[in-house]
């Protein structure tokens, strides 16, 4: 009769043939030494010899400014300030062949969008006590009492962007030209 312990001992017998007769009797001892650590491989240094890996400009930096994302720096928990209501919304330009005569390859997607307006509402704020800052990636407003840290979901041209408050509505609306990269094609 053939035991399950049997099988064990002969496939243990194909994988680490025995080189002794007299531990015949033993247990197998291999698997008692394996642990977490043995699992993957070694801790080995490999030091690349090429000379084009990256040196980071200070050998006390942490990460390299390629690591960090965009906007962090405008990122802070402790700040009590509240976040306030915005919208985003993707803008066409229209003309006439496209209201009209349909000669234009614009469609209703936001492919067709060149302009990215972010409508923000900071009720009791003054347009004195406004901060606005803009970057390719991120939108950073701030007042007395809101700050918004703003990721943007498409790249932006922070140089020739447009910003206007309505006082009336409390309202700061900033329009950003997109510099997405297959805009070319649905221009």
């Amino acid at each position: 009769m053939d035991y399950p312990g049997n099988q064990l001992l002969a496939l243990a017998d194909i994988l680490k043939p025995k080189t002794d007769e007299s531990d015949e009797d033993e247990p197998i001892t291999g698997a008692a030494s394996l642990g977490p650590g043995s699992i993957g491989p070694t801790n080995q240094v490999i030091v690349p010899t090429d000379s084009s890996t990256k040196t980071k400009a200070n050998e006390k930096d942490i990460w390299d400014v390629e690591e960090v994302a965009e906007g962090a720096e405008y990122e802070d928990l402790s700040d009590p300030r509240k976040q306030p209501e915005y919208d985003i919304i993707f803008q066409q330009d229209v003309n006439t062949e496209d209201i009209f005569l349909q000669m234009g390859q614009k469609n209703p997607t936001t492919a067709s969008c060149p302009y990215l307006k972010i409508k923000i509402n900071l009720p009791d704020t003054k347009y004195a006590d406004v901060e606005l800052n803009v970057t390719d990636k991120f939108l950073d407003c701030r007042s007395p009492e809101y700050k918004l840290g703003l990721h943007l979901p498409h790249p932006v041209d922070s140089k020739n962007g447009k910003a206007e408050w309505d006082g009336d509505k409390e309202l700061l609306t900033v329009v950003l030209r997109m510099n997405r990269e297959y805009d070319f094609l649905n221009s």
